[in-house]
């Protein structure tokens, strides 16, 4: 089984990190923040606490605007406690970092989250559903952003990603409802279309793009030839596309 730690160093910079948040921004189809569509999709009187799992630098706590009662976060990586609370902290009157490794039991109490979010993440842990249902108070949602196992496609026409499409399914857009409905009763399910396109003056953006995957694409393949071949073709065609279809999953025990 592939572990959260076997990528964390993927995540270690937050400054990088944030520069490819940055183009992956200004590189995608479609304009509209998936944070937005997930504010819009939740009754915000009804939550008060939130926990997110994989919680990073505090991605999803940056498109918050309301307080809260509590955000905890649980990452792997002590980098990103401070970008944590400083995020978090305008938004709730506590804010908690803890550092583990998921999956494993979390030592907070049971039925304690109007909300528990699981963004990019759940892919490396899925074993943590028995206790995102736990923790959850009755009534409570949990939300979940994951990608597509078509992500690969445009990239398997030059390339095999079989590790990688081994993590993806670990819990992705085509199965992760099935995986919910083990241990959730509602499954709402919100896709969201988007691709990633690179014209020719974009090649120092499709270059940090492929850098900031180096842990996951050196499981199958050199990334300085992937970087290589990727480029050569960028010039060649005038284009390169690549699907960044996600989806959302709203949950309801």
């Amino acid at each position: 089984m592939q572990r959260e730690s076997d990528y964390s160093s993927s995540y270690s910079d937050l400054l990088f990190h944030r520069k490819i948040g940055e183009i992956i921004k200004a590189r995608s189809e479609n304009k509209e923040d998936i944070r937005q569509i997930i504010k819009k999709a939740l009754d915000w009187t009804k939550i008060a606490s939130i926990l997110d799992l994989g919680c990073g630098y505090g991605w999803f706590e940056e498109a918050l605007d309301g307080r809260c009662t509590l955000i905890a976060g649980i990452d792997m990586l002590e980098e990103n406690r401070e970008s944590f609370l400083k995020i978090a902290r305008p938004n709730a009157d506590e804010a908690l970092f803890i550092r583990m490794r998921l999956p494993a039991p979390i030592a907070l109490a049971s039925a304690s989250f109007d909300l528990v979010a699981a963004c990019y993440s759940l892919y490396f842990f899925p074993e943590v559903l028995p206790e995102v249902s736990r923790l959850l108070r009755p009534g409570g949602t949990a939300v979940v952003v994951t990608h597509s196992e078509a992500m690969l496609g445009e990239g398997e026409e030059f390339f095999r990603f079989r590790e990688l499409k081994k993590l993806i399914r670990r819990f992705s857009a085509e199965n992760g409802e099935a995986l919910l409905r083990h241990y959730f009763s509602s499954v709402t399910v919100i896709d969201y279309k988007n691709s990633l396109v690179f014209a020719p003056q974009d090649s120092r953006d499709l270059s940090a793009y492929i850098a900031f995957k180096r842990v996951f694409i050196n499981r199958d393949v050199d990334t300085a030839y992937v970087k290589e071949r990727l480029l050569h073709e960028l010039q060649v065609r005038g284009e390169l596309r690549f699907n960044k279809n996600d989806t959302i999953f709203l949950v309801r025990r």
